[in-house]
C-alpha cells in the first residue's frame, strides 16, 4: 500500500520518518503539514460535512458497504504495511483488516435503525427525538491497532453524518494515509475524512488549536492517560464533547475450580495478542492458591513455546515491539519487579538482535507494589499474583487506577459472574477473553477514560440528541 511519500533523500526536517521495528531500517519519510496546510484541511472537511449530513442515511450506509469491499480488496497490501510499520504478526494484521471491514458492514446494516427518529408522546401534536451529527470530529489514534482504532471511530461517525480528522501516531503515518486513500477510492467524498501529518514537536499546539477552532465540534482519543488529560483539558476549555479510551491493566481472575485446559490457552491469547501491546489485554493474572502452582507452570511453559520471529512469517506469534523505547520501558518494569522479589519463570530479557525485541515473559511471586502490578505494562510480560479466596481476588482486581476490562474464569459461571460484578471495569467477560466487538459498547472507567465506542452507544456518542415538538 503506497502513500504520499517524500523521496528517501528528502531532508529530515519537515518529515516524519517511519522505521521497521523488526530491524530498525527506514521505511519512508512523509512530509508534514504546515499550519496553513492544516487550516486548509479543516476548512475542506468543514465544507464537506454539511452536504454529507444531508444525504439520506441509506446512501451513507451504502458508502460504508463500499468501504468494506475496498478494505477487503486492499487486505494484502494493508496488512503488509501494518507489519512493516509496527511489527504486528502478519496473520493478526490480516485479521485486523477483516475486522475493519466488519465494523463498516455492521453499522451499514444496523446503524440506520439506531439513528432513526424516535416518536415520543407529549403534550403537543407531534414530538420526536432526532439524532443529528455534531460536525467535524478530531480523532487522535494510537499505533497498536493502526487500522482498527481508526475504522471503529470512523464507521459510526461517518454514518451519523460527521466528518473526520485523523491525527495518527507518527510511526504508522503510512497506514493513516493509506486509509485516507482507500476511503477516497471507495467513493466517499474526498474531504469527509482527512489525515493530518503533524511533526511530533507540533502536536500539542496543533491539537489545542484544532480544539479551539469553531469548525471542529468534538474529539476522540485512544492513548495514554497523559494524552487523555491534555485532550480533555483543551476540549473542556472550549466546551466540546470528548470520548477517551485510555490505558488498562486488566485482571484475569482464575478461581480454584477453573478448567486449566481451557484457561491456560486463553491466558496466553489474552496477554500476548499483538505481542502484548493492547490496552484490553490481560496483564494481571490473579490466581487461586489451590491451583496457582499448576497454572503458573503450564502458563510459563506455553509462553516459552510461543514462536518469536519475523512478523511476515505466518507461524510467528510474537513480533517486535513497535518502537525501541517501548522495549526500554518494559525491561525497566520487569527488572525493577525482579529486584523487588518477583520470580521470572519465562523470558525476562531483551532479545539480542537488531530491532525492538523482548522475550515473552511471565513473572510470579509478585506483590501489589511492584511495577508489573502497579503500572500498565505494554508488551509481552504477564504477572501472576496468588490469592486465597474470592474476596481477596476482587480486592486485588480493583487495586489499580484503571478500569477497562476484566475476565473471570470458573466452571461455575454464576460464581464467576458474582465475583465479576464486584470488579470495577467497563467490560466483564466470564470464561471468555476480553475483546472489542462492533456489536458491543467498549470503553472504560476510572483512569481508563470515559465514553463508549462501538455498539449503539458508540454510534450515539457524536450526535446531537435533538428534541422536536410541533403544536397543533
Amino acid at each position: 500500500m503506497t502513500a504520499d511519500v517524500a523521496p528517501t533523500d528528502a531532508p529530515t526536517q519537515g518529515a516524519l520518518v517511519t522505521v521497521n521495528p523488526a530491524d530498525g531500517t527506514e521505511i519512508a519519510r512523509h512530509r508534514t503539514h504546515t499550519a496553513a496546510d492544516i487550516d486548509q484541511i479543516v476548512a475542506a472537511a468543514h465544507h464537506a460535512q454539511t452536504p454529507w449530513s444531508t444525504r439520506p442515511i441509506a446512501e451513507r450506509a451504502e458508502h460504508l458497504r463500499a468501504l468494506a469491499r475496498a478494505l477487503r480488496d486492499a487486505r494484502p497490501a494493508l496488512a503488509d504495511l501494518v507489519v512493516a510499520e509496527m511489527g504486528k504478526p502478519v496473520t493478526e494484521a490480516r485479521a485486523e483488516v477483516d475486522k475493519c471491514a466488519w465494523v463498516c458492514e455492521y453499522y451499514a446494516e444496523h446503524g440506520p435503525a439506531v439513528l432513526a427518529d424516535e416518536p415520543v408522546a407529549s403534550g403537543v401534536s407531534r414530538s420526536w427525538v432526532a439524532h443529528e451529527p455534531l460536525g467535524v470530529v478530531l480523532a487522535v489514534m494510537p499505533w497498536n491497532f493502526p487500522l482498527w482504532q481508526v475504522l471503529r471511530f470512523a464507521a459510526p461517525a461517518l454514518l451519523a453524518g460527521n466528518a473526520g480528522l485523523l491525527k495518527h501516531s507518527p510511526n504508522v503515518t503510512g497506514t493513516a494515509l493509506a486509509v485516507e486513500k482507500i476511503m477516497r477510492d471507495a467513493g466517499l467524498p474526498p474531504d469527509i475524512f482527512r489525515v493530518l501529518v503533524v511533526a511530533e514537536a507540533d502536536v500539542p499546539d496543533t491539537v489545542n488549536r484544532l480544539l479551539a477552532d469553531d469548525r471542529v465540534a468534538a474529539a476522540t482519543l485512544t492513548g495514554s492517560e497523559r494524552a487523555g488529560k491534555a485532550i480533555a483539558a483543551a476540549a473542556g476549555s472550549a466546551l466540546k464533547k470528548t470520548v477517551l479510551e485510555l490505558g488498562g491493566s486488566d485482571p484475569f481472575v482464575v478461581l480454584d475450580d477453573a478448567d486449566l485446559d481451557v484457561v491456560v490457552p486463553a491466558a496466553v491469547t489474552s496477554r500476548f495478542l499483538n505481542s502484548g501491546q493492547s490496552c484490553l489485554a490481560a496483564k494481571r493474572f490473579i490466581v487461586s492458591r489451590a491451583i496457582a502452582p499448576e497454572f503458573t507452570r503450564r502458563f510459563a511453559a506455553a509462553v516459552n513455546e510461543l514462536p518469536v520471529g519475523d512478523p511476515t512469517d505466518e507461524n510467528t506469534r510474537i513480533g517486535p515491539l513497535a518502537r525501541a523505547d517501548l522495549v526500554d520501558a518494559l525491561d525497566a518494569q520487569v527488572r525493577a519487579s525482579a529486584d523487588a522479589g518477583a520470580s521470572i519463570v519465562a523470558g525476562g530479557h531483551r532479545l539480542d538482535r537488531p530491532g525492538a525485541w523482548y522475550a515473552p515473559t511471565v513473572l510470579a511471586e509478585v506483590t501489589l507494589d511492584m511495577p508489573v502490578m502497579a503500572e500498565e505494562t505494554f508488551g509481552p510480560a504477564a504477572a501472576v499474583h496468588v490469592v486465597d479466596n474470592d474476596d481477596e481476588a476482587a480486592a486485588v482486581a480493583n487495586a489499580t487506577p484503571y478500569g477497562l476490562g476484566a475476565s473471570v474464569w470458573s466452571r461455575d459461571p454464576d460464581r464467576a459472574l458474582t465475583l465479576g460484578r464486584r470488579i470495577t471495569s467497563g467490560a466483564l467477560f466470564v470464561n471468555a477473553v476480553v475483546a472489542s466487538d462492533p456489536r458491543l459498547p467498549f470503553g472504560g472507567t476510572k483512569r481508563s477514560g470515559y465514553g463508549r465506542e462501538l455498539g449503539s452507544a458508540g454510534l450515539l456518542e457524536f450526535v446531537n440528541v435533538r428534541t422536536y415538538a410541533v403544536g397543533a
